[in-house]
C-alpha cells in the first residue's frame, strides 16, 4: 500500500535532500569510474567501425534506455555521424524500414534480455545490419549475438530499492557520449561543421556572424594636425567614441577612444593646443571584415578594449573598412547572446 504525503512527511522530518542528493551523486560517479577502468579496445573498434562506415547508425532502445538512445542519436545526428533513433517497440510493426543493408544498429539495454530487443535481432541480422550492443550483462542473448558489445554494467543503481534506472542509464548516456566524442576528434569536427547542424539559437547566431555583418561603415576621421576640439566634434557627430587618425597621405596612422580623451585632458596643461598626433594611440587593434564576430571578441577581451578597428586587407596600406564595437556586437534581439556562448 502507498502511504499518504502527511504519513511520509511525518515520518521523513529528519530526512536531508542534500545529503541524498550528495550520496546519489557521489554513487553514479563512482559506477561510471569502475565502467572507465573496465573500457577496453572495444570502444576503439566500435569507433573505427562507424567512422569508416559509409551506412547510418541506428540507435534502439526501449524505455528509459530508449529516451537515453534518443539522445545519443540526437548527439551524433548533431556532430557528423549520420544517425537515426529507432524505438524498439515500433521497429516490429514497420519501422524495420528505415534499415537497410550495412548500417550499424546500436541496440542498448541493460539487461540484455528486453523482449521488443531481442525480437529484432534476427531480421536485423537477415537485413544484413552489423550489430552493436550497449549493455550490463554480458552474459544476455543481446551480448551473444552480436557483432560488438559495449559493457555498460553497474553494481547498483542509485535508488535505495534497486529498481529505478538510474546509475545504469547514466552510464548508457557517458558511454554514447564518449563515442560521439571520439568521432568528433576522428573527424577532426570543428565549430564551422558544429553550427552547420546547428544554425538556429545563440551558438549558430555567433559562429555565422561575421564582422562585416555588424560594423559600422561610416568611419570618423580626423587628421594628425586636428585640434582637440576638431577632434572632439568628430567623434561627438558619429557617436562611436572613437575617431581614426589619417596622415599626410591619408592613411590609418592612429586611433583616439574615449579614454584618450579622457588622459589627455588630465596629462596637458593647455587642451586647446594639443593635437590629434599628441594623443592618438599608433598601435591599434584591428580586425578583418570576414573574421567570425567571437573572434573580434575574443580579441577585445584579451586587450580589454570596447572598440576594434576593420581593415579591408592585412597589407599595410590596407584602407579602413569600418569600426566595430562591443555595442554593435550585442545588438542582437535575443538576450541569450553572450560571448561565452
Amino acid at each position: 500500500m502507498v502511504k499518504s504525503n502527511q504519513n511520509l512527511l511525518s515520518s521523513h522530518e529528519q530526512f536531508s535532500c542534500l545529503a541524498r542528493s550528495r550520496e546519489v551523486f557521489r554513487l553514479e560517479i563512482a559506477e561510471l569510474e569502475k565502467i572507465a577502468e573496465r573500457l577496453d579496445e572495444g570502444i576503439d573498434r566500435v569507433a573505427r567501425l562507424i567512422f569508416e562506415s559509409h551506412n547510418k547508425v541506428v540507435v534502439s532502445g526501449i524505455g528509459k534506455t530508449g529516451i537515453i538512445g534518443r539522445k545519443i542519436a540526437a548527439t551524433l545526428a548533431s556532430t557528423g555521424t549520420h544517425a537515426i533513433f529507432l524505438n524498439a517497440a515500433e521497429a516490429v510493426h514497420g519501422d524495420l524500414g528505415m534499415v537497410q543493408n550495412g548500417d550499424i544498429v546500436l541496440l542498448i539495454s541493460n539487461s540484455g534480455m528486453s523482449s521488443e530487443i531481442l525480437s529484432i535481432l534476427a531480421p536485423l541480422k537477415t537485413i544484413g545490419c552489423v550489430l552493436v550492443a550497449m549493455t550490463g550483462n554480458l552474459e544476455s542473448d543481446l551480448a551473444r549475438q552480436a557483432d560488438y558489445v559495449l559493457d555498460v554494467g553497474v553494481e547498483k543503481e542509485a535508488c535505495r530499492i534497486g529498481l529505478a534506472p538510474t546509475s545504469s542509464t547514466t552510464a548508457a548516456l557517458v558511454m554514447g557520449d564518449a563515442l560521439a566524442v571520439c568521432l568528433m576528434e576522428m573527424r577532426d569536427f570543428q565549430p564551422e561543421n558544429f553550427v552547420l547542424y546547428h544554425p538556429g539559437g545563440a551558438l549558430g547566431r555567433r559562429l555565422l556572424t561575421r564582422v562585416r555583418d555588424r560594423m559600422a561603415r561610416e568611419i570618423p576621421k580626423v587628421r594628425i594636425g586636428d585640434f582637440f576640439k576638431e577632434v572632439l566634434c568628430v567623434m561627438s557627430l558619429r557617436r562611436l567614441g572613437v575617431a581614426i587618425v589619417y596622415d599626410e597621405n591619408d592613411r590609418p596612422a592612429g586611433i583616439i577612444t574615449d579614454g584618450d580623451v579622457r588622459r589627455a585632458m588630465q596629462r596637458f596643461d593647455d587642451i586647446r593646443e594639443v593635437r590629434a598626433v599628441d594623443f592618438m594611440t599608433k598601435n591599434f587593434k584591428w580586425i578583418l571584415p570576414d573574421a567570425p564576430i567571437h573572434d573580434a571578441l575574443e580579441l577585445m577581451d584579451i586587450n580589454k578594449i570596447t572598440t576594434i578597428v576593420v581593415m579591408e586587407s592585412d597589407t599595410s596600406d590596407a584602407p579602413v573598412a569600418g569600426i566595430l564595437s562591443i555595442h554593435h556586437i550585442f545588438d542582437f534581439r535575443t538576450p541569450s547572446f553572450s560571448p561565452r556562448g
